[in-house]
């Protein structure tokens, strides 16, 4: 039996108003990317990337949005994403665009591009706080993310621990 490769685009939705971002669900992003490709590549293009094409991961509050498509067509849907202009949800029109961040081959991959991605854009506001209290509250969220990873590690570390013990 034969495995199929995927690749997965880890993309931003952009939007004027970034209260729209919460009225984004999985059926507008799907409608907006393949509308998209059909412009962009036609039929062909289309049905080369709707075999897998599905949203693996939304989350409208920060606006990441993970999409998955074959291997061999993933270069058609990353050529199409420039041409969303707008997600249409619940009869609304809201104009946005899909800023792609990173792709990759595994779900594992773009998470820990992600942690990394969201890492940087902390740094970055922290530099631009103009007062104490947003300059703490930010330091509060990095220590945060540097807490868990390292908690993370001890964990993991434990778990090979307890797989070397059984084996003997």
């Amino acid at each position: 039996m034969v495995r199929f490769k995927h690749r997965y685009l880890l993309c931003e939705v952009v939007a004027e108003d970034p209260r729209c971002r919460h009225c984004i669900d999985e059926r507008a992003v799907t409608t907006a990317a393949k509308g998209a490709l059909a412009r962009a590549h036609g039929d062909y293009g289309l049905a080369c990337c709707s075999i897998a094409f599905t949203v693996k991961y939304l989350n409208a509050y920060t606006g990441v949005v993970l999409l998955r498509c074959r291997k061999d067509f993933y270069r058609l849907l990353w050529s199409a994403l420039p041409l969303v202009t707008h997600l249409e949800s619940r009869g609304q029109r809201h104009p946005c665009f899909f800023h792609t961040l990173h792709v990759g081959g595994t779900i594992r991959s773009c998470q820990k591009f992600l942690i990394q991605y969201n890492r940087r854009q902390l740094v970055m506001l922290l530099n631009s706080c103009t007062n104490k209290e947003e300059r703490e509250s930010i330091q509060q969220s990095l220590l945060g993310c540097f807490l868990q990873e390292a908690e993370e590690e001890q964990f993991q570390s434990g778990e090979e621990e307890d797989d070397c013990a059984d084996t003997d």
